[in-house]
């Protein structure tokens, strides 16, 4: 293949995916889909296979998430983190960032934050602690925590990629280099953000603010989800929910010990001879315990479809459909001339695919997409899983415009104006805490997998 036909190939794959951010929601899938067709039709490239496995581990894991939500079982754990930081106002930048991220483990989407976001504002308004302190680091730890989720879509893509690659990566092996690594770079970023700006006492806009009668009404009001009346089968659906999350690390931890020496029974069954997969594994437990939770809490079936939880999932699955059978089609038939230019400097420094994972995460606002794009790139060049899942943590990198969801509604749920978007664009609220907590969790998260494999 010649040099200017790949350059007008990747200029049609990158002009498909800012075209679909631009649209927003399912178009990237939509607009992925007909990147492949004019890549199999107008260049008589063969398509590559789509990523079925991929799909049907994150449509069960959602199916699954959406259920716990309906129950009521997610409103209960953002009671339960309430609690937690109205006991200790005063360290709410510290506990905050970790409440979100850990509930982004718990549940493996990082929209479950919107409800705990005007709780973390009011604690720190109540305490006359800066909210963009505690606010900024907190919307940026809920996303680093879904590297470190065994149920979120971008674990599970990753899982799926590796079991293509046939290396041994289960999600046991994902979690304890993602989760240590995510913990200290949120650390790093709640520890740079407890002296950022000014107190609000001495912050002359809030000053000014403050001389507006209707903006001091509007700071006495309290935010609280504590008032909420839940169902009595929620603590039922996130213990039966948690069940099935932890059935899937035994059953990892088992073939991590049996693949280093340990003779232990083979939980699984056979099929042609091999156990049957993590990656159906996951599949059949979440779909089965989503139905426990159905059953034990006789929630409606119809609700499940409608809730928030289950309607962004869809989303990421039509938008990883589309733009990653597009970019494994590009990927796959410029292989050589990709090999041919760019392997030796990736090999000899591999933090360069970090760099590039980071700047499309830049533009794709899902860690998931971010790897189905990327992970084809790596494998084309010979890296090898464990050392592409030591750089994990670089594909989120969606804060750095500052148009993602959660960090918008940070900026709005902030009633004295400290957590913004700044003059010139790049100089918002999000941008060091972002920087800091990614860059030091994909070290950490780097020189573990250095370690561990």
């Amino acid at each position: 293949m010649s040099q200017a036909m790949f350059w007008i190939q990747f200029a049609l794959v990158l002009g498909a995916i800012l075209l679909g951010i631009r649209r927003g929601g399912v178009a990237l899938g939509l607009i992925g889909g007909l990147g492949v067709a004019v890549l199999v039709f107008g260049f008589r490239v063969p398509p590559s296979e789509p990523p079925i496995a991929v799909m049907l581990i994150i449509l069960a894991v959602v199916t699954a998430s959406a259920t716990l939500q309906v129950a009521g079982g997610l409103d209960y754990l953002v009671q339960l983190t309430e609690r937690l930081l109205r006991a200790h106002p005063k360290r709410v930048t510290l506990l905050a960032p970790f409440c979100t991220f850990f509930l982004t483990v718990c549940v493996g989407t990082g929209h479950a934050v919107y409800a705990l976001l005007p709780v973390i504002a009011d604690v720190a308004l109540k305490t006359r602690i800066r909210p963009e302190r505690p606010m900024a680091i907190s919307s940026v730890a809920a996303q680093m925590g879904i590297t470190a989720s065994p149920v979120a879509a971008a674990v599970t893509t990753f899982l799926g990629y590796a079991a293509r690659m046939g290396t041994p990566v289960t999600i046991y092996d994902i979690v304890k280099i993602t989760l240590p690594a995510g913990l200290v770079g949120v650390l790093a970023g709640a520890l740079w953000s407890l002296n950022r700006g000014r107190d609000l006492d001495q912050d002359p806009e809030f000053q000014r603010r403050l001389e507006d009668p209707a903006f001091r009404a509007q700071l006495d009001v309290s935010v609280t989800t504590l008032d909420k009346q839940l169902p009595r089968t929620a603590k039922l659906s996130v213990a039966l929910f948690f069940g099935g999350v932890l059935f899937i690390v035994l059953l990892a931890l088992r073939d991590t010990f049996a693949n280093a020496g340990y003779h232990l029974p083979q939980l699984l069954p056979l099929a042609d001879g091999k156990p049957v997969p993590m990656t159906t594994v996951v599949q059949m437990v979440m779909l089965g315990f989503g139905a426990f939770i159905l059953f034990a809490t006789n929630v409606k079936a119809a609700d499940i479809s409608k809730s928030s939880v289950f309607t962004a999932g869809m989303i990421a699955v039509v938008s990883i459909f589309g733009i990653a059978w597009m970019s494994d089609t590009f990927v796959t038939s410029n292989k050589a001339f990709l090999i041919a230019k760019i392997k030796t400097m990736v090999q000899l420094a591999p933090w360069t695919f970090a760099i590039a994972m980071f700047c499309v995460s830049a533009f794709v606002k899902s860690q998931a997409a971010t790897l189905t794009v990327m992970i084809p790139f790596g494998i084309a060049l010979g890296l090898p899983a464990t050392l592409m899942l030591g750089l994990m943590p670089a594909s989120y990198a969606y804060f750095f415009f500052c148009f993602y969801p959660s960090d918008l509604a940070a900026i709005n749920m902030d009633r004295t104006g400290t957590t913004h978007i700044g003059k010139y664009l790049l100089n918002h609220s999000f941008m060091i805490p972002g920087l800091i907590g990614v860059s030091v969790s994909t070290a950490v998260a780097y020189l573990l997998s250095r370690v561990a494999f």
